[in-house]
């Protein structure tokens, strides 16, 4: 969840306390630290591989991160835009939106390798579809970035995404040598969005 302009904070203000997206924190910093413990098998036995596909491993990938930086990024692009989307879904629909955001993720993972025996981990694809929800929902927020000012969400965002669909596209035709899931974000990120366009129709109806 690294792009050329890391957000520090948005400008879009809450409404309440986003009790679901510190949940989702907390469970993602807990199970990392319980991971280091023994870090290889549980990576290998609960992340997610693609040419060994299970339903279980969709779910507990979700939960695991490659390091500090890893878990670190990851949570800090939930924190500064999953408040908001879980102001304007609620918990239960916002809880939701994530773990469908999650299961979307993997599955365009799967889809760009599906006979790699490599173990794909990390939130970063339920992630990806809670910036497609902001980017749906709040395209004009202002994003305080590093080296930038303060900048557009659609365009904090929208180079965020373009740059996974570059970096995706390489992969598909030689190794990119980063062990990033591009694919995954990009997955994620379209069916958040999708989600967020769908409903935000429906509740305007």
């Amino acid at each position: 969840m690294k792009g050329q302009f890391f957000p520090y904070y948005d400008t879009e203000p809450r409404k309440k306390f986003p009790v679901v997206t510190v949940v989702l924190i907390l469970i993602n910093v807990v199970v990392f630290l319980i991971s280091l413990l023994d870090f290889e098998n549980i990576i290998n036995n609960f992340g997610f591989i693609p040419a060994q596909a299970s339903i279980i491993t969709i779910f507990t990938s979700m939960f695991l991160h490659g390091g500090w930086d890893h878990i670190f990024g990851n949570m800090w692009y939930l924190w500064i835009f999953g408040d908001n989307v879980e102001d304007y879904f609620g918990k239960i629909k916002y809880t939701l939106l994530y773990f469908l955001s999650g299961i979307g993720a993997t599955f365009f993972d799967w889809l760009s390798n599906t006979t790699s025996t490599v173990p794909s981990i990390g939130a970063s694809g339920a992630i990806s579809g809670v910036l497609g929800a902001y980017l749906v929902l709040y395209p004009k927020a202002g994003v305080v970035v590093s080296g930038g000012g303060r900048l557009p969400a659609y365009f904090v965002i929208g180079f965020w995404f373009v740059l996974q669909l570059i970096f995706g596209a390489v992969s598909l035709v030689g190794e990119t040598g980063s062990g990033i899931a591009f694919w995954a974000h990009v997955g994620g990120f379209i069916v958040g969005a999708a989600i967020t366009l769908i409903y935000k129709k429906l509740k305007l109806k």
